[in-house]
């Protein structure tokens, strides 16, 4: 496993749970940088030659694969397309399956599907099947770079196209230090499990997408704008919230379980994780799809990614 992005703590009621969050991914894209056409020197995000320091045209930006050290091939629009003409072009769908049948650990990017070119009648006719028959299509598509294999399904009126990570790309967690599975094993009694399914009872309500928002990225912003104001001077130490530490045991997990529960009707809504936000995790499209996750990615072979670095 790799190095942990972050570590902090779950908050469930007034249980502290330590932890430490590991990406579950190994991607292994085909990644092109950017490079000015006239000298092969890499391109900035400000669109700056790193050799000169000058600004580049966006007519001399090109794309290019580094095949050994500094020596790059010029890889062109005409030149993706090329590699598999009809695959840049649709999406092949090859399989239909049960929504349950696909963890929510494959789910990836959405993206939204619309008819053009008066192909409105096909487009009604696939969404209102796959309704019908509660399935997802299993599709093939190239983005950008790389093939991808993507879930097709009705969203309302809309049908959605989200990718899925390839089996491959998936971590094994039997690489983590995890507790063993069952209640007995971990040595947890029958009471503290009663308590926290009387816990978890009392927080139960309906899914509701619009509640939530990256509260950090609002007090991020905040804070940015209040140090602007200062002149760019941090913000002063007794204006700071000081947060405790994770514990680094629970020393009466009983004790705190029995309070939660007394408490859970003024602290609905406490079962959070509680650090600095990821990038936003890849969420499952349909209901059905949180039902899954019975099967265990293989371990990720090695190095598989292709070397290059990031096209910005």
């Amino acid at each position: 496993m790799p190095q942990a992005i972050w570590k902090g703590s779950i908050r469930f009621g007034l249980v502290n749970i330590p932890v430490a969050l590991y990406p579950a991914e190994s991607p292994d894209s085909l990644e092109l940088d950017l490079l000015d056409k006239r000298d092969m020197a890499h391109v900035g995000y400000e669109r700056t030659n790193k050799k000169t320091g000058r600004k580049v045209p966006s007519a001399d930006v090109v794309k290019g694969y580094e095949v050994a050290d500094g020596k790059y091939v010029v890889v062109t629009d005409q030149d993706l397309k090329r590699a598999a003409p009809e695959a840049t072009q649709t999406v092949d769908i090859v399989a239909f399956v049960k929504a349950e049948e696909i963890s929510a650990l494959y789910y990836d990017k959405p993206y939204y599907l619309a008819p053009i070119s008066k192909g409105d009648k096909a487009y009604a006719l696939l969404r209102e099947a796959l309704r019908r028959k509660e399935r997802i299509a299993i599709a093939r598509l190239v983005v950008r770079t790389r093939g991808y294999v993507a879930a097709v399904y009705p969203l309302d009126r809309v049908l959605v196209a989200q990718l899925l990570h390839y089996h491959h790309e998936l971590r094994d967690p039997e690489d983590l230090d995890l507790p063993p599975a069952g209640t007995a094993k971990a040595g947890i009694t029958a009471k503290e499990l009663e308590l926290a399914d009387r816990l978890i009872e009392g927080m139960v309500e309906d899914w509701k997408p619009e509640d939530y928002k990256d509260d950090y990225r609002d007090q991020l912003l905040a804070l940015i704008r209040k140090k602007a104001k200062s002149g760019g001077k941090a913000v002063a130490e007794e204006e700071e919230e000081e947060v405790a530490p994770p514990k680094a045991e629970v020393v009466d997990l009983m004790a705190l379980l029995k309070e939660s529960v007394s408490k859970k009707g003024k602290r609905r809504g406490t079962a959070r994780v509680t650090a600095a936000k990821p990038t936003s995790a890849a969420k499952a499209p349909v209901r059905a799809a949180a039902k899954a996750g019975r099967a265990r990615p293989k371990r990720a072979a090695g190095s598989s990614r292709a070397k290059g670095r990031r096209s910005g």
